[in-house]
């Protein structure tokens, strides 16, 4: 039963500590209730089929998730547009990039060799917003907000995994017991078809840095995970191209993206998932089993949050994403010799500017790039020994 049980609670815990967050994001780009609690329902039933066709096709535990720093990108780019339908072509975009990515191997290798200090900096000025949303909110709401921080730090102390999903909870209940109004039919799972619109700025501006936060932030992580606890060789063309086409099809129904896992992948991978690691296979697919019995809460938690003030949901994504922001921070600054390109693309993006309608994440990039090759053009590094750590491999 040791994989079962990793498999249970790492979807249980995946989805609880942060479907607030992919709910505010999807809000913020302009999508109604219904639209929002459709997205979350395709999410978890196609990154829960996705798991169990994977892990009972290569017998390795391959952990999936929806794209929680995509998601934080949704909200950082809330005014790159109010209209769904052009952020549904930009989810799209992203679906069949991923899509691409797994089927040439060339644009894979590529994709893993971004900078790392731009793609940490992006990373970090997009989180950065809502990591300050619980210090906002703690102002604004102090009695809902100072409950579920206290919750979420004492399990920090006590039993970290639990400790944003305990936050959840706080903000539940509180919601609960101050709105009691909430229509019983919002409760119910909801699927709702949004038909793409494909507006350049939105394309540029959403599109394109989704696919790289997804796959700087998440699946290049996720091999990483993999590779620590054993498994040399997981099927990158494969999961690639299945969480692109799994993306892709999902847009329509509101679904922003999905990618290989990490810290639920190094839940399902690791020792304690079972000593053996030919059986901790067993977890990917219970996990995927687990999703798919989640799935119909989509309405429910979307009824939730959506009868909750916006910066109360934000500061529960705040207090998820404090550790993604941690680890940001150090990825971009680790290199003391691309410090200054790090600060220049973090400002940029967390500036929140727009010029000619495409939104700061991009011109982070832009300009991160920018400054890299002015300051480090033409200067030789010593190659490092041996393979690239988060290299995807060509195979498969």
């Amino acid at each position: 039963m040791q994989p079962v049980v990793a498999g249970v609670v790492a979807a249980v815990t995946g989805f609880a500590s942060s479907f607030a967050l992919v709910i505010a994001g999807l809000r913020a780009v302009g999508a109604t209730p219904e639209e929002a609690a459709s997205g979350l329902l395709i999410l978890t039933l196609f990154q829960g089929i996705v798991a169990i066709v994977l892990g009972l096709r290569f017998r390795q535990p391959l952990a999936f998730a929806w794209s929680t720093p995509g998601a934080a990108l949704l909200i950082a780019a809330r005014h790159a547009t109010g209209d769904f339908r052009a952020a549904v072509g930009a989810f799209l975009l992203c679906g069949v990039l991923l899509l691409i990515t797994g089927l040439w191997p060339w644009l894979a290798r590529a994709m893993t060799r971004i900078p790392r200090p731009i793609a940490s900096a992006m990373l970090a000025g997009v989180l950065l917003p809502i990591c300050l949303a619980p210090a906002t909110s703690a102002v604004t709401l102090p009695l809902l907000t100072l409950p579920a921080i206290v919750v979420w730090l004492v399990l920090l102390r006590f039993a970290p995994r639990w400790a944003v999903a305990g936050a959840v909870v706080a903000v539940i209940v509180a919601i609960v017991l101050t709105r009691p109004d909430v229509a019983p039919a919002s409760l119910l799972p909801t699927v709702r078809v949004v038909a793409p619109v494909f507006d350049p700025f939105v394309l540029v501006s959403i599109g394109v840095p989704l696919y790289i936060v997804t796959m700087a932030g998440q699946n290049v992580p996720g091999f990483a995970v993999l590779r620590t606890f054993g498994y040399d060789d997981p099927p990158a063309r494969t999961i690639l191209a299945s969480t692109g086409a799994a993306s892709a099809i999902g847009s329509v129904f509101g679904a922003h993206a999905i990618n290989l896992a990490a810290i639920t992948a190094a839940m399902m991978a690791g020792p304690d998932a079972d000593p053996d690691r030919s059986r901790r296979w067993i977890a990917s697919v219970t996990a995927g089993i687990a999703y798919l019995v989640i799935a119909p809460v989509s309405g429910a938690a979307s009824a939730i949050v959506a009868a909750s003030a916006p910066v109360l949901i934000e500061a529960v994504a705040g207090l998820a994403l404090l550790g993604a922001l941690v680890g940001a921070f150090v990825a971009a600054f680790e290199e003391s010799e691309h410090r200054i390109v790090a600060v220049a693309t973090f400002l940029v993006v967390a500036s929140g500017i727009q010029v000619l309608g495409i939104g700061a994440p991009f011109w982070g990039l832009v300009v991160g790039g920018i400054v890299m090759l002015a300051l480090h053009l033409g200067r030789r590094r010593p190659e490092p020994a041996g393979r690239h750590p988060t290299a995807i491999p060509s195979r498969r």
